[in-house]
């Protein structure tokens, strides 16, 4: 079972957790607190919103505006944006040739069954490379400009390399301790999509079995009251191009 909580109600229930001194473990990368049991079993796992600052000794995290970047993938189509404390500040969306129109595939999954001899697959390699060029620019801009707490991320497997082998560099390596894997399927991305990732962001997440609906009761008694999801009030309007090399 899963339920989805308020970024407030989240707050509270790490609050309460913590002051009852409940057996657990916190996941950095996974940004999760795992409530146990006697045997150390877990019971039941708590994402934190994105908002929250990372546990430090399992205590209640000082107040802090945490700075995150989201950055979304797919082949063709990119939505990135840049945010402070949940609002965002600057957005981009890249769009690419990259996919075979009769096929719907990839030119990238195609290469590895029909190679690259004909001159639109030379035409969609070269706006692939240009694509993952551009996306490491701007997010190049964003921590030149920025402290990033957080990089939320959501990008297939397949075009990883592509992102992190660019001629353009990207400002964080594979591995970087801050890279959080957005737990929730992508569509397309586009601005909209970008901002509705935001939003589940920011919100908690509780997952766990029936017998355990009696903890979950415990914790979230009904009376507590749940707030509402905010609507973004306005769009953010877009940084201004780089200028691309002569």
């Amino acid at each position: 079972m899963n339920r989805m909580i308020s970024r407030a109600t989240a707050e509270q229930l790490l609050q309460q957790i913590l002051d009852l001194g409940l057996p657990t473990h916190y996941d950095y990368e996974k940004h999760r607190l795992i409530l146990l049991d006697e045997q150390e079993n877990e019971q039941v796992s708590f994402r934190l919103p994105l908002t929250t600052p990372p546990l430090q000794n399992l205590s209640l995290p000082q107040a802090q505006l945490v700075q995150y970047v989201i950055l979304l993938i797919q082949a063709g189509n990119c939505a990135m944006g840049y945010f402070e404390d949940g609002v965002n500040l600057n957005h981009k969306v890249f769009r690419s040739y990259m996919v075979r129109k009769k096929q719907g595939k990839s030119q990238i999954k195609y290469l590895k069954t029909k190679g690259k001899s004909r001159a639109g697959s030379r035409v969609r390699l070269g706006e692939t490379a240009e694509f993952f060029e551009n996306i490491n620019g701007r997010l190049q801009e964003y921590f030149e400009r920025h402290e990033i707490h957080r990089i939320a991320l959501s990008c297939s497997k397949t075009l990883l390399p592509y992102l992190y082998d660019s001629k353009t560099a990207t400002p964080f390596h594979k591995r970087d301790e801050r890279l959080f894997k957005i737990p929730k399927h992508v569509h397309t991305p586009i601005y909209e999509v970008m901002m509705n990732t935001n939003r589940f962001l920011q919100r908690g997440e509780l997952l766990y079995e029936p017998i355990h609906q009696p903890l979950i009761t415990q914790l979230l008694p009904e009376n507590l009251n749940e707030e509402p999801e905010e609507e973004d009030e306005f769009e953010p309007e877009e940084m201004d191009d780089m200028e691309e090399p002569e």
